[in-house]
């Protein structure tokens, strides 16, 4: 039986996230990832926008390392599978590598903003934006 979770991920806070859409009654989970917040430092006030983000989602929100918090979630679910949306964070397929050795994983793609092969520092919204601005108001 397909009995899948939803993994939500801070590259697809949406609800049109092709996860949720494809399995819009299975319990989703989002994790604070406490390796990447001790890492990158994020400001209070895009936490915060990211917690406004989760509120307008049916998610669970938790904390900790992601996959054990996953591969828990998916357990407590009785779950045969996580299912994602694709993402260009390096953490990602890290990730999903540590939840394919207990479970299937199913990503789906998503629908790029816009098209660059280049390197975008992903750490601030403010320097995607000066590069994403450029190609999609072109």
């Amino acid at each position: 039986m397909n009995k899948p979770v939803i993994w939500v991920h801070g590259d697809c806070l949406s609800p049109h996230n092709p996860a949720l859409q494809e399995y819009p009654d299975a319990p989703a989970i989002w994790v604070w990832d406490d390796a990447l917040l001790e890492e990158w430092q994020l400001s209070l006030k895009r936490i915060a926008f990211i917690y406004e983000c989760l509120l307008e989602l049916p998610v669970i929100i938790r904390r900790g390392d992601v996959a054990e918090e996953i591969l828990a979630f998916a357990k407590e679910n009785n779950a045969t599978k996580v299912a994602t949306a694709e993402s260009p964070s390096p953490r990602f397929e890290s990730i999903c590598q540590q939840i394919e050795r207990s479970i299937d994983l199913e990503i789906f793609e998503l629908e790029p903003f816009f098209d660059y092969d280049g390197y975008i520092d992903l750490k601030r919204f403010s320097r995607y934006w000066k590069v994403a601005e450029k190609y999609v108001f072109d």
